[in-house]
């Protein structure tokens, strides 16, 4: 009989999630450019919940305005009428200079990390005045040059003419934003936006990636990655957890590590999880202390292999076993975020029953193929058993001799 979910565990990891959203370091960006550039397009197709849509913006001053949502750990400032007379010019970009001065004087987390500088690359010009902006711009903050609208040579040459002029800039790219569309059967597919986001996260202050990585939702590939690396983690931690007591570890102590394992990779993936979504997650697993019940169901199909289990290899068996457990939660949970987080940036949301199906088979097919290389690999703790080996301290220092 399949457990039910635990609405408390359910509860906990969207309080969970939240909580890390807010620690994280706020990224800030300056979005200068013309009227009409397609500097929306770009924020809405770079960025998850369509920030420029749905973003509250909020004027700084005359010819900017602050763009935030609740949630989304990122603040876009948005420049407005460049294209107006050289007396309003003038005036935009004494108050965007102060803005920058401002900004910087509040601190690290109100600071403004780096310029998106929009130009359509359709016109294949530059005026005089945004040089000037420009080379006056990255005197103050890194800049990138985004040639919007990128479409065919005449795009890549007028990218080659700006980076002729050696301007002091991060780089200049080429970007279509999304599908341009020239007849019904025929379009021009987007490009540009993941080497947008390479490029920023080498140049913004390492405290923001974290931020940045959470609000972009161009590469998702980019967000597991940074899950897994992170979840190792908790992977080892779960091994010393694990270690003791035998036969196996208390869930009291493993749920609580588990619940901030999946609330701090739903916060690296920052998609729309509900708590619909959450319950049929965790509702695949038989809730989440159900990973220590299918634990239990290890040991007791691995023990047997084992003369003197129950003492120290019985250690071992825990310790590895939770390992295996919180493995095959983060990486089981991390495919399926990918899944959702790839549904809902093209706005295609999963349904609740086939991802409860989804995870439920995940997680099974990683526990399976783990548990079975765990029964050949702890034959060999036969050795251990007969060993002199006392401590936990000295048992954790057999078992890193013996993993290496």
């Amino acid at each position: 009989m399949k457990k039910p979910p635990d609405f408390n565990i359910v509860e906990d990891i969207l309080h969970k999630t939240k909580e890390e959203v807010a620690n994280m370091h706020p990224i800030n960006i300056l979005l200068v450019g013309k009227t009409g550039v397609g500097k929306s397009t770009l924020i809405n197709n770079v960025f998850r919940e369509r920030l420029a849509a749905t973003g509250i913006g909020k004027p700084v001053t005359q010819h900017l305005r602050r763009i935030s949502k609740e949630g989304l750990p990122i603040v876009l400032y948005d420049t407005k009428g460049l294209e107006l007379n050289e007396e309003t010019q003038k005036r935009i970009k004494k108050e965007l200079f102060q803005t920058i001065k401002n900004k910087k004087e509040e601190g690290p987390k109100e600071a403004i990390h780096v310029a998106y500088y929009c130009i359509n690359a359709g016109s294949s010009r530059i005026e005089d005045m945004e040089l000037e902006m420009i080379q006056e711009l990255s005197e103050k903050v890194p800049v990138i040059i985004v040639l919007t609208q990128s479409i065919g040579e005449p795009a890549k040459e007028f990218k080659a003419y700006i980076e002729s002029l050696n301007l002091n800039v991060v780089s200049v790219l080429n970007v279509m934003s999304e599908d341009f569309m020239i007849m019904e059967d025929l379009s021009i597919p987007a490009y540009g936006l993941k080497e947008l986001i390479l490029t920023t996260l080498e140049i913004i202050p390492e405290e923001t990636k974290e931020a940045f990585n959470n609000a972009q939702q161009v590469d998702i590939a980019l967000k597991a990655k940074s899950a897994r690396t992170w979840a190792t983690k908790y992977i080892v931690s779960s091994f010393g957890i694990g270690f003791l007591p035998i036969p196996f570890s208390d869930a009291s102590l493993l749920v609580p590590m588990q619940v901030g394992l999946l609330a701090h990779i739903t916060a690296i993936f920052g998609i729309s999880m509900d708590k619909a979504t959450i319950t049929s997650l965790v509702a695949a697993i038989g809730g989440t202390s159900g990973a220590t019940y299918a634990g239990r169901y290890i040991v007791s199909n691995v023990v047997k292999f084992i003369p003197g289990a129950g003492t120290i290899a019985g250690g071992i068996i825990s310790g590895t076993t939770a390992s295996i457990i919180t493995t095959a939660l983060a990486m089981s949970y991390i495919e399926v975020l990918s899944i959702i987080a790839q549904g809902e940036k093209d706005g295609k949301y999963p349904d609740l029953a086939n991802i409860e199906t989804l995870m439920r088979e995940k997680f099974e097919e990683r526990l399976k193929k783990s548990s079975k290389k765990q029964a050949v690999e702890t034959t060999e703790t036969e050795d251990l058993s007969s060993t002199e080996v006392s401590s936990p301290k000295e048992k954790k220092k057999w078992w890193r001799r013996k993993k290496s």
